[in-house]
């Protein structure tokens, strides 16, 4: 299609006296790539693609239990202490 295209846009310029297939051959050279971009996506379509259910490669560790307030728990917590008086 993109040779069409080329031959198209070659006699679209060289072809005299600009007439009517001026612009038949000026329709060829803008039409044939969109043409040809769809074409190319559409594909045979008979491929059907299953979806397959991932597989666990890696076991995870077992949690160690924690309790509220261990400094390992995984949780940030931020204390701020009051200001002190200037005073």
């Amino acid at each position: 299609m993109m040779t069409v295209r080329v031959a198209c846009f070659i006699l679209m310029v060289t072809v005299t006296p600009y007439g009517w297939q001026t612009w038949i051959f000026a329709a060829g050279a803008a039409v044939l790539p969109y043409l040809a971009v769809v074409v190319a996506n559409v594909g045979s379509g008979d491929e059907v693609v299953m979806a397959q259910r991932p597989a666990r490669e890696i076991e995870a560790a077992p949690a160690a239990p924690t309790t509220p307030g261990d400094p390992d728990d995984g949780v940030i917590r931020i204390r701020e202490t009051p200001p002190k008086d200037q005073g």
